[in-house]
Formats: C-alpha cells, sequence, structure tokens
C-alpha cells in the first residue's frame, strides 16, 4: 500500500488531482473558523455543549463543527442534500423531470441546474428561521445571544449562511470535476474527521478523570474495530451472476463464447441511505430547536438521536432510500436488453423479460440485507455509545460516511494507477469486490 501511494505522487495527473482536491477541503475547513457577523460566539457555544446529544449534535457533526461556531459554512451541505432529494423524488412523478434524465449530459446538467436552485430556496428557509430562533436563545448574562436582534440581523444572517452553502456546493462540485473522489461526500467526510482528534482528547481526558474504566474504554475501542471491519466487509460484498455470451461470427472472425458475471454490491447504494434519512430528520429538527413554543418542542423530545422515535423513523427512511436509490440508478431490464443485444444471456434463464426478472428479484433480496446492515450499522453503535456518554461522532453514520468515501476515493485513485500500467495499493490485486 506504501508504494501505492508512492506511484500516486509520481504520476502528474492524479498528483495534480490530489493536491486540488487537498486545497479545496482546506479552504472548506478555513470557511468553517470565519463566524457570522452579529452573534456572541461564547453563549453560543455554551448552548451546544448542553444540546450535544441532541440532534444539533449530528447537524453540528455534518457541518464540520461550524454550526457550533455559527461560521459562515453552518448550514453545511445539507440544504444541497435536501434538494436532490426532492429532485429525485419529484423525477418519478414528474414525467418532464424523467425524460431530462434520459437526455443524457445536457438533461442531468438542468437537473443540476435545478438542484442549485433548490438548494438556494432551502437555504434562505432554514437560515430564515435559525436566524429568528437565535434571538431567543438566552446567554449565561441573561441577554440574548444575538447583539443587535431585528430584520437587519435575520437578513445579513440568511445572506451569510445561503452565500456559504452555495460557495460549499461549488467547491463540492470542483472536487467531483476536477479533483478525486466526489466531492460532496468528501466534504462531509473532511467535517467527520476534523471532530475526531477532539473526541480522542475528550475519551482520554474523561479516562483520567475516571468517568471510563479501562475494561469499558477497550471494548469502545474494539466495537469500532469491529464496526470498521464489518463496514469494510459489506462494501466490498458483490452477487455475482454468472453470464455467458454465445459465438457469432462476422466476416472471417468469430466472437463470443467467454463466460462472465454481471456484479450485483451486496450494498448499491454507498453511504447515500444514511446522508438521505440523516437530512430528512435534520431539517425539521434543526427548525424547531430554534422556535420555541409547545408543538416545536414535541418534536424536539421525539427526534433526539438516542430516542426509541428517531432511531425507528431512521431506519425505515434508510431501509426506503435503499430501494428507492437502487430502482433510480439500476435498471434490471434495460442491463437485461443490454446484454439480448450483445449476444448474453444467464444460464437456465430465457434472455430478454426472464432475464430482468431474475435480476430484479435477486436485487430485491440484496438490498434488503444491505438495508439491514446500513440501519443496523448507522443505529446499534449509536444507542450503545450513548449509554457510556462517549462523543457523538463516534457513531455509526459517521463511521460508515468516512469508511465507504475512504474507500471510493482509494479506489478511484487505484483505477487512474492501473490504467496507467502503475501498480494499485493492494499486491495481490484490486479494491474490488469479494464474492457474495
Amino acid at each position: 500500500m506504501i508504494e501505492g501511494f508512492q506511484n500516486a505522487t509520481r504520476l502528474p495527473e492524479l498528483r495534480r488531482r490530489v493536491l486540488f482536491t487537498l486545497a479545496m477541503l482546506a479552504v472548506y475547513r478555513v470557511g468553517v473558523a470565519i463566524p457570522t457577523p452579529g452573534i456572541d460566539g461564547d453563549a453560543l457555544a455554551a448552548f451546544f455543549e448542553q444540546a450535544r446529544n441532541t440532534v444539533l449534535g449530528m447537524v453540528n457533526m455534518f457541518s464540520g463543527g461550524a454550526l457550533e461556531r455559527f461560521s459562515i459554512f453552518a448550514l453545511g451541505i445539507m440544504p444541497y442534500i435536501s434538494s436532490s432529494i426532492i429532485l429525485q423524488l419529484l423525477t418519478v412523478v414528474f414525467p418532464y423531470l424523467e425524460n431530462l434524465k434520459k437526455e443524457g449530459e445536457l438533461g442531468r446538467r438542468k437537473i443540476t441546474q435545478y438542484t442549485r436552485y433548490g438548494t438556494i430556496v432551502l437555504s434562505i428557509i432554514q437560515g430564515t428561521f435559525i436566524s429568528i430562533g437565535l434571538e431567543q436563545i438566552q446567554s449565561p448574562g441573561g441577554g440574548s445571544v444575538v447583539f443587535q436582534p431585528g430584520w437587519a440581523f435575520r437578513a445579513m444572517t440568511v445572506l451569510t449562511l445561503t452565500s456559504g452553502t452555495a460557495f460549499i456546493m461549488w467547491l463540492g462540485e470542483q472536487i467531483t470535476e476536477r479533483g478525486i473522489g466526489n466531492g460532496i461526500s468528501l466534504v462531509i467526510f473532511a467535517g467527520i474527521v476534523s471532530a475526531l482528534p477532539s473526541a480522542v482528547i475528550t475519551t482520554s481526558e474523561l479516562f483520567r478523570e475516571g468517568e471510563f474504566s479501562l475494561f469499558l474504554l477497550i471494548a469502545i475501542t474494539a466495537l469500532m474495530i469491529l464496526v470498521i471491519g464489518v463496514i469494510t466487509f459489506c462494501e466490498r460484498g458483490q452477487r455475482r451472476i454468472p453470464v455467458q455470451y454465445a459465438k457469432r461470427v462476422v466476416g472471417r472472425r468469430m466472437y463470443g463464447g467467454q463466460s462472465s458475471h454481471l456484479p450485483l454490491k451486496i450494498n448499491p447504494t454507498g453511504v447515500i441511505p444514511p446522508i438521505f434519512a440523516s437530512s430528512i430528520l435534520i431539517f425539521p429538527a434543526t427548525i424547531a430547536q430554534f422556535i420555541d413554543t409547545p408543538y416545536t418542542q414535541t418534536i424536539t423530545d421525539l427526534l433526539v438521536p438516542s430516542g426509541v422515535v428517531y432511531n425507528l423513523v431512521y431506519i425505515g427512511l434508510i431501509i426506503f432510500f435503499c430501494y428507492f436509490y437502487t430502482a433510480v440508478t439500476f435498471n434490471p431490464t434495460e442491463v437485461a436488453d443490454n446484454m439480448k443485444k450483445f449476444g448474453g444471456y444467464v444460464p437456465g434463464i430465457r434472455p430478454g423479460d426472464r432475464t430482468a426478472e431474475y435480476i430484479d428479484r435477486i436485487l430485491t433480496r440484496i438490498v434488503l440485507g444491505g438495508a439491514i446492515y446500513l440501519a443496523a450499522v448507522c443505529v446499534l453503535p449509536t444507542v450503545l455509545i450513548s449509554q457510556v456518554n462517549v462523543p457523538f461522532y463516534f457513531g455509526g453514520t459517521a463511521l460508515l460516511i468516512v469508511v465507504g468515501v475512504a474507500l471510493d476515493t482509494v479506489a478511484q485513485m487505484e483505477t487512474h494507477l492501473l490504467t496507467r500500467n502503475y501498480e494499485g495499493f493492494m499486491k495481490r490485486g484490486r479494491l474490488r469486490g469479494r464474492r457474495g
């Protein structure tokens, strides 16, 4: 693996992409440290310390600590993700958007443009509610955490937060286009990883103060290693459907006759369902945290990350988005038609509709297993760790995102190396999927 990273520095194009990605992530981390004007930072930090184990702690985790500081990137990338969810749901409902999706690159650009517009609208809505809610938060001295409440503060806050989210969205798109890996996922990855040093320091202090026993600390470490192993194992797992290509004669040459396989990942959706589910839960809960009414207080009490209602809704959303996103990105009928066009068939299955039904049946079972795995990883560690007061970002969702994004990014880097006749990161083969 060390040799693989050395080869990555020797390839000019890959080195340029990696350096560009690191530079963009550094710009993002600098923006997290720039506070929004008009806020008492110390008073707001004290408020978030009390709300660490609420849904605001999750929002703060995904924003990389930007919400706790109330920086210009306080909204993070969640409005963009929410907008993407809405557009994909509308694609199923409106034929116009469905036709755009089938138009190739031109349609994809149009949908991306609509997603950007939706991001701005959601940012304005969230920024408005948050700015109003900030005026109601009391500082330790008895006053508001806002120095000069009023519409001027609200307008400035909405403009600042919306601009910050738009800039993060642009950064993510630039990383995807000119860097390495998925830009949006890497932005979330950078925010989560940036909190790990402080989590380690906090855990060490709790151990020295006697809050943690040595046995409990070892057990927590072993649990995290086990979860990382399970994530890596499942993310690389595949169900391979055998495919046989018939022989055909073109001119004087004979083509086909070879055996291949159709790989179906155990988790074909990656980290998308947990991110989508978190975004859905975060949006109403964030607004409810800043508005003090009986109804919003009920929502806040229900949507506590360690609560039963929150976890049940979270599991349901993860399973739903696993099936939904698979249906959007993978079309068994189209795959079966392409196999038939090139003379391919599944042994024992008739080409065409029967093959599509066979693939769909297998995919349905695989997605169910993948959804259960995602739900277990995201919910079970969070529940266990919250019982012993470990920092929230040691939860399963953060760990899943970190491991998943790291595997995808390394796989893309390895692809660049192998296409230019360099050794990959693994001497005995690529970072390909295991046979399920």
